[in-house]
């Protein structure tokens, strides 16, 4: 059973470390959340490790910029893990090949940018699809179009027995008040056709390991066990925090304030009742990161 809690710094002693989610915790897609960023402020004052593990299929340098544009306060964290960078390292070794077709909008070219982590990468090539030997999805060329309009490449692509590189697995998210469809939609559905998608981000191990490696890089050889995964995504953040044996703090207030009715705090009995629903047991709860 979850522990509501109305602050981090309730139980943040306890951790030496954060892996703490961006969207809908950090910033909501247009800007920082304040008090989530004075929250990390404080904890990283207190001596405490920040490292933000992010589904975003950009890489981590591409990450930032976008951060200090939110108005995201550097201050607040200490290095990044981003599912763009987990997915990278796999497309350079070769892991869906080196002809690929490309899903995604123009900005998410960065994906094909070198990686400094993987020794000897391949040379990787964009292709049409039917000269293609995998697929590379950074998600949908419109955010707001239904991902059943990829369902005629994805045949294709499915009697081809391409895989499906997915570098972000978060099915929607929320930009201001506006909803938009991302990666993991459409790597569903091929899944769903009987087509095979490899997953990259939250709440798959690759970019755990990524997190633990650049929080290692700090200096800081943490215990799983003094590491907090904050976020609010049950099938993404807590799930990933649940099968790495990790202490979680789902934000109620993000993605399922409308099902918790959170405002400044979710309702426990509603709260109760969606967790159920999800089989989700994430360690706290808080409605909003402050």
């Amino acid at each position: 059973m979850t522990q509501i809690i109305s602050a981090l710094s309730e139980i943040s002693a306890r951790y030496d470390a954060l892996f703490v989610d961006l969207w809908g915790c950090v910033h909501n897609g247009v800007q920082a959340i304040p008090s989530a960023v004075a929250a990390l402020q404080d904890y990283r004052k207190q001596g405490g490790k920040v490292i933000l593990v992010t589904n975003s299929p950009r890489p981590r340098a591409n990450v930032e910029i976008q951060l200090e544009t939110f108005g995201v306060a550097r201050d607040c964290w200490d290095d990044i893990a981003s599912s763009g960078d987990s997915a990278r390292s796999a497309l350079f070794r070769g892991t869906v090949g080196s002809k690929v077709y490309f899903i995604g909008q123009p900005h998410d070219q960065a994906i094909f940018d070198p990686i400094e982590i993987v020794q000897d990468p391949i040379e990787v090539t964009q292709v049409p699809l039917d000269q293609a030997e995998g697929i590379v999805c950074m998600g949908p060329q419109d955010p707001q179009a239904d991902p059943d309009v990829m369902r005629p490449q994805f045949l294709l692509a499915k009697q081809m027995g391409l895989k499906l590189l997915c570098a972000n697995p978060d099915l929607i998210v929320d930009r201001g008040d506006v909803r938009e469809w991302c990666a993991g939609a459409l790597a569903q559905l091929y899944t769903e056709m009987g087509g095979e998608s490899l997953y990259f981000g939250k709440p798959h191990p690759p970019i755990y390991d990524l997190a633990r490696r650049r929080l290692f890089a700090l200096g800081a050889d943490v215990p799983d066990a003094s590491i907090l995964a904050i976020g609010d995504g049950v099938l993404t953040d807590v799930a990933g925090a649940m099968g790495e044996d990790i202490d979680s703090l789902f934000i109620s207030g993000g993605l399922a304030a409308a099902e918790t009715k959170t405002t400044h705090q979710p309702d426990p009995e509603l709260l109760t009742a969606y967790l159920e629903v999800e089989k989700s047991n994430p360690t706290f709860t808080i409605g909003h990161l402050r």
